[in-house]
């Protein structure tokens, strides 16, 4: 939730790797922390319920108890801070860096085999690994020293009570003994706290720096109405702009800066005269289904990645909109249908079925803007001209406005008027100015 209503800038620079790191490790760490707060009232009543046993050999035994579980506490604190903690930083810092590098890696893995960068790749993650494994060993080895001092402070408490309870039987020494062993050991709990306190320092500091998010400026939903500065064009749903320009313009920056998948900036789009930057995210997403240029797929069935749009979305639903993105056949032929696994980010559909599952996706989410960034791109002609005439029905029955950025001819057909990006000013504006489609062509 911190991620998505957080600042955009910082989810964008997160590697998934990292964020698989906050979200699994971190978050356990945190819960070790939850769970380990009753460890100070467990090594007191210990404590206290030791120097009781021990108190029926003499109050000097029970002073010499509760000296040994001090010196053990005392031992805990001292290692625990000098060996424990940085070695705890050090363990949670390595074990994300390695995380993203694996992601990162993982993901380039047919590009490292092309160029023969296997080696480098292992490599590198042998180093990150080795990092992991120093840490790991950095705090086993506290883990070791505290250990050893707890024997130390239980075989002091041990001697301690055996001499302290003087005159006392033999029965009642042992018991002082016996309780001078059960009070150090109530104090493990609150040792093995210590060894972690590193880990949980940093993992509490990184998923706090994903919880500062933005505070909602606005709750209530932004108009669909759309008024683009720079270029002076207002619009509003069931019209429909193509957004042209040379790559690298600033087309997909300025569309996702207007959905606040981006940062906005102040001045450059509107709302029904609201300025966007005034309008929290949560205002304005809901104007809008979006399907990116490059589709994110789970590794999950085709209906779970669907129902990411729509969770409560029925079967003829999605068939509906499979259906609109010329999709059917394929879905149906596969093993189980909508419940057919999709593997890794949709690895078992080719490039254009992935596209086309991002494009019957945003179908699904009701919306009074549909956004598409190249959504024929990598299409074959004749499966081309299929899409798009669902498209140009679906719209003509829904009413939806459309938002297209595209380089080909056929989709820029669809649309009433053009939106030239040249480029983003230096105020951090982008240039655009309108004009009609034939001017494109």
């Amino acid at each position: 939730d911190g991620l998505a209503r957080g600042p955009t800038t910082r989810a964008l620079s997160l590697a998934g790797g990292e964020a698989s790191a906050r979200l699994v490790q971190d978050v356990d760490a945190v819960q070790d922390r939850f769970v380990r707060l009753s460890t100070p009232w467990s090594a007191g009543a210990g404590l206290l319920m030791g120097m009781v046993m021990a108190s029926l050999a003499g109050w000097r035994a029970a002073v010499a108890v509760a000296l040994s579980a001090l010196v053990s506490v005392a031992l805990g604190v001292v290692l625990g801070r000098r060996l424990a903690e940085p070695a705890g930083r050090r363990l949670q810092e390595a074990m994300g860096d390695f995380k993203t590098d694996f992601a990162a890696m993982s993901a380039a893995a047919p590009e490292l085999q092309a160029y023969g960068m296997k080696d480098w790749a292992v490599e590198r993650l042998a180093r990150q690994g080795g990092a992991v494994e120093a840490a790991a060993e950095a705090l086993a080895r506290a883990g070791g020293w505290l250990m050893a001092g707890q024997t130390l402070a239980m075989a002091l408490g041990v001697m301690g009570a055996a001499l302290a309870a003087g005159s006392a039987s033999p029965a009642l020494t042992a018991l002082a003994m016996l309780a001078a062993v059960a009070t150090v050991e109530s104090a493990g709990n609150l040792l093995n706290a210590l060894r972690q306190n590193g880990a949980v320092a940093v993992a509490v500091q990184r998923l706090g720096e994903l919880l500062d998010g933005e505070a909602p400026i606005a709750t209530s939903a932004a108009e669909p109405a759309l008024r683009l500065s720079s270029a002076d064009l207002r619009l509003a749903p069931p019209q429909r702009l193509a957004v042209v320009g040379r790559s690298g313009a600033g087309k997909t920056t300025l569309i996702e800066r207007m959905m606040h998948l981006r940062a906005p900036v102040p001045g450059e789009v509107a709302f029904a005269d609201v300025d966007s930057a005034a309008l929290s995210s949560d205002a304005v997403r809901p104007l809008f289904a979006y399907a990116p240029q490059q589709a994110v797929l789970m590794a999950g069935t085709v209906r779970e990645n669907l129902r990411l749009a729509a969770p409560s979305a029925d079967d003829d639903q999605l068939w509906a909109v499979l259906e609109d993105a010329g999709l059917t056949d394929r879905i149906r032929a596969a093993p189980g249908g909508l419940d057919a696994p999709l593997g890794e980010n949709g690895a078992r559909l080719s490039g254009g079925e992935r596209r086309r599952l991002g494009l019957a996706r945003a179908y699904l989410r009701p919306a009074p803007w549909l956004v598409l960034d190249e959504p024929t791109e990598g299409l074959d002609a004749a499966t081309e001209a299929k899409v798009l005439d669902r498209l140009a029905q679906r719209l003509q029955r829904t009413g939806q406005g459309l938002i297209l950025v595209s380089h080909r001819p056929a989709p820029l057909a669809l649309c009433d008027q053009t939106l030239t990006v040249s480029g983003i000013a230096p105020d951090g504006h982008v240039q655009a100015h309108i004009g009609p489609l034939r001017a494109v062509a």
